[in-house]
């Protein structure tokens, strides 16, 4: 199986996981519903570390390798050109957070002027924000430094171009992978602390709306594509 068969079946195994989110019980209303989201939650960020564990292995081995993962073939045009790093912005995470908050205060003001709790997103706590803009910061200044070190290897990358070979333990490709290592630990990372802030109704929700937005851009990309690919036959 190659990186591109995976991809589609992770696809279809977090389209499924999206099902089970969308009918979680919202507002958790006993313990046991509780236990429930948390163990759902704990399901999806495994299934994120299973890509992540898959793609970094792929990296490393000759019959794929880092240059096959930062081209991303499987991928349509749109996505790709989103890309930072061979994936998507750490930061990201944020936007979608604020934005998802936002719509959900505006649609909940009336219950909050009168002083009901709904606990979903748009229900966050001073300490949650707190957190989450501190958390931005730290990611953002990560984020700045893998995009430096990718920028000084692509200053050096013209030595490959020399070499009538290119073995997957030289020194510059190792440097590559190191990079997308960083890249790809800190976009797992930025998820798993983002959840961790968030209750268990908030995290549900927060995966979806991370979901929804990876297989709508994937969506819209592929339809372009076809699109494109209709208009030149």
């Amino acid at each position: 199986m190659n990186f591109g068969q995976f991809y589609e079946i992770w696809l279809q195994q977090l389209h499924a996981l999206l099902k089970e989110l969308g009918t979680a019980p919202k507002p958790p209303s006993s313990p046991d519903h509780h236990s429930y989201l948390g163990h759902l939650v704990h399901r999806v960020i495994s299934h994120y570390e299973d890509y992540y564990r898959v793609k970094s292995h792929s990296a490393c081995t000759p019959q794929v390798g880092v240059f096959y993962i930062f081209s991303a073939p499987w991928l349509s045009s749109l996505e790709r050109s989103l890309h930072w790093v061979a994936g998507w912005r750490p930061t990201t995470i944020f936007h979608l957070l604020y934005t998802e908050t936002s719509a959900r205060f505006e649609a909940r003001l009336l219950d909050f002027l009168h002083g009901l709790r709904t606990g979903d997103l748009g229900d966050l706590s001073p300490s949650q924000l707190s957190r989450v803009s501190d958390l931005q910061c730290r990611t953002v200044s990560e984020e700045n430094l893998i995009t430096y070190q990718l920028g000084l290897w692509q200053e050096s990358a013209c030595d490959l171009v020399s070499l009538s070979r290119v073995d997957q333990d030289d020194p510059e490709i190792q440097r590559l992978l190191l990079v997308l290592k960083n890249a790809d630990d800190l976009r797992l990372r930025t998820m798993k602390k983002v959840v961790e802030i968030l209750t268990p109704q908030q995290a549900v929700e927060f995966l979806i709306a991370a979901a929804e937005l990876q297989f709508g851009v994937r969506g819209w990309g592929l339809d372009k594509d076809q699109d494109r690919e209709n208009r030149s036959s």
